[in-house]
Parts: structure tokens; C-alpha cells; sequence
């Protein structure tokens, strides 16, 4: 149960690198090698000292960095955040610690940023991959934001390397996922509010923080592009309910929403992981980790909900010093905390 201390957006921060680096080891292990290494449980140590991370972390943090940045310069707008943005990202692109396999979609992108091209012409139109679902979780986090703002954010971020729009649709349901959650919403009421979620905003473009994305996709109304990525999502959804209507603590979560390399499918999977142990993180985090598609992002969604419920305190304590970039996490956990 949370309390007054929970920090809860330190939770998350935390979370979602605990997640990362617990999954990171198992990401390209099929279920019977992951249960041969670690029991059927799945892992439940970090490992390394630091424990690393991969570009999911190091890409969640140059969001989060990036909205600080903005937030301390309002008003919060499209113009201010995007250079913001753009400067992180072509930062994680250029840092030497840019070696976790960082996804390819991401590199194409970023390096058009570094080329000095509009995000517009630099992003990957036809990609949905993860990669741009898991950064989106610090969206979630600070207060004062309008719905409309912080969808918009949640989907510019995104559209900044992954111009499909399941991609944008995705990651604005992660970031109201852990918004939601913050703000006290039961774990067993966020399917049905996923739902109406995205049933409400399938027709709304948002024009203000997207330009003219829509036009690069061969449709003829922005209503015809973004409708597609929503309709995807709430398929994924479809499935998340299935799942949960006769849920397996010990099945491979990928059988019941997908292998986590698409938008939807990584939110919808690391949201199984969290709904099936909402109360106990690190068996939440370790489900994600012991699964056959993309564990790592896998794992780091389901921190980074399970953090925003249930706050910093929720953590094993001697992880908080042992993970990668932890001044960095404490420092954007404590701004929003």
C-alpha cells in the first residue's frame, strides 16, 4: 500500500530500468533456456555492478531530460520541446555508452536528426517498433499537464524516430497508463479505461504537436492515419482481456499478447505482466523478463507501471545504488516526486 513517501516517480524511473536490466540477459532466450538458467520463476537478481541497462533506459531518460528542460521554460509547447528533444536524442546517439543494440529504426532516425533534417523527413514512417513505446513512460509522471498536452507529447516523442501511427497511438496509452496509475486508479480498472481511451481519441489528430505526419503515409485525412494505430491498439487490448479473464502467473506472457517488437504489443504485454502481480514489482518485472519476445522491453514497462503504483519503497532498497545511471533516475524521480 502507498503511503505519503511513496515517490512515486521515482518508482517508475526505477522501475523501468530495474525491468531493463533484469530482461536485458533473457531478450534473445527461448522459454526453456530461461528456465533452465534461472527456474521457472524466472530472474529475480539484478546482476553486474552496475547492473547495465540497454537503450530503452538510456532513450527514457533523453525524454525524461528533455521534458524537464521544458517544463522549467513554460509555457509547454510543441516549439520549445522539440529541439529539446532532438538534442538528447542525437546525444544518445553519439554517447559512447550507445552499445545495448539499440534498435535500428532509432539509429536511422537520430542520425537524420544529426544531419540537420526536419523529424518530419528524419523519421522511420513505416516502423511500430518498441522502440519508441517504452521512452514514453516519463510522460506519465509530472503533474499540470492537460490530457490534450500530454497526448500530444506522448505521441511527438514517439513520431520523432517512429512515424507509424500504432506507434503514437501506443505510446500515448503508456504514458496515461502511468499517469493513471500515479494519480491512485485501481490496476483492475485500467483495461476498461484503456478501452474508452481509445475509442474516444480515434479520430482526433493532434495537428498542433504532429504537423502534417498524416500526409507522409499515403492516406487521405489525418483521421485515416491515426484511426489505424488505435484500431491496432485496441486490438492488442482485445487480447489483454482474453488473457486476463483466465490469467497464467506461469505462462509466457508473449503467447497471450504478443512478443513485445511492435508498439502495441510491447505495451499491452508489459501491461499483462504488471495486472497479473500488481502488488508484488519484482515478480511483475521477472514475468516480463521470463518470456520469449523482447524482455527487456518487456520487463521495463511493467517497472515502470508497477513503480508508478506502488512507489520507490516497493523496490528491493540495495537496487537503488547498484543500477546503471541511478543519479540520473534519482535526479528526475525527485523533480517529480
Amino acid at each position: 500500500m502507498r503511503t505519503s513517501l511513496a515517490r512515486l516517480a521515482s518508482g517508475s524511473m526505477f522501475g523501468l530500468a530495474y525491468g531493463d536490466a533484469l530482461g536485458a540477459p533473457t531478450e534473445f532466450l527461448d522459454m526453456r533456456r530461461i528456465r533452465d538458467r534461472y527456474g521457472a520463476a524466472g530472474p529475480r537478481e539484478l546482476t553486474g555492478t552496475p547492473a547495465l541497462v540497454t537503450d530503452d533506459t538510456q532513450m527514457g531518460i533523453a525524454v525524461a531530460l528533455g521534458l524537464l528542460d521544458a517544463l522549467e521554460n513554460p509555457p509547454f509547447t510543441p516549439d520549445l520541446i522539440t529541439p529539446m528533444w532532438r538534442r538528447r536524442f542525437i546525444d544518445w546517439l553519439i554517447s559512447p555508452d550507445n552499445t545495448r543494440a539499440p534498435g535500428g529504426t532509432s539509429i536511422r532516425a537520430c542520425r537524420g536528426l544529426q544531419d540537420g533534417r526536419h523529424w518530419l523527413d528524419a523519421t522511420q514512417h513505416n516502423s511500430k517498433g518498441c522502440g519508441a513505446n517504452m521512452r514514453a513512460t516519463p510522460l506519465g509522471l509530472p503533474r499540470g499537464l492537460t490530457d490534450e498536452t500530454r497526448a500530444g507529447a506522448a505521441q511527438l516523442q514517439a513520431a520523432l524516430t517512429h512515424g507509424h501511427p500504432t506507434g503514437l497511438a501506443a505510446s500515448e496509452l503508456t504514458a496515461f497508463t502511468v499517469w493513471w496509475l500515479r494519480e491512485g486508479m485501481a490496476p483492475a480498472d485500467l483495461p476498461a479505461a484503456l478501452r474508452d481511451r481509445a475509442n474516444a481519441q480515434r479520430l482526433t489528430y493532434h495537428e498542433r504537436w504532429l504537423s502534417d505526419l498524416w500526409s507522409r503515409w499515403g492516406v487521405k485525412t489525418p483521421e485515416d492515419f491515426i484511426s489505424y494505430g488505435w484500431d491496432e491498439c485496441l486490438g492488442v487490448l482485445d487480447r489483454l482481456d482474453a488473457a486476463l479473464a483466465r490469467p497464467d502467473r506461469d505462462a509466457d506472457p508473449c503467447e497471450a499478447t504478443g512478443g513485445g517488437w511492435i508498439a502495441e504489443e510491447a505495451f499491452g504485454t508489459g501491461l499483462l505482466c504488471f495486472l497479473l502481480f500488481p502488488d508484488d514489482p519484482v515478480s511483475a518485472i521477472s514475468r516480463g523478463a521470463a518470456s520469449s519476445g523482447d524482455s527487456d522491453s518487456i520487463a521495463c514497462l511493467a517497472g515502470a507501471f508497477a513503480g508508478a503504483r506502488l512507489g520507490m519503497d516497493a523496490w528491493p532498497a540495495a537496487w537503488a545504488t547498484r543500477i546503471e545511471y541511478a543519479d540520473t533516475l534519482a535526479r528526475i524521480g525527485r523533480a517529480w516526486d
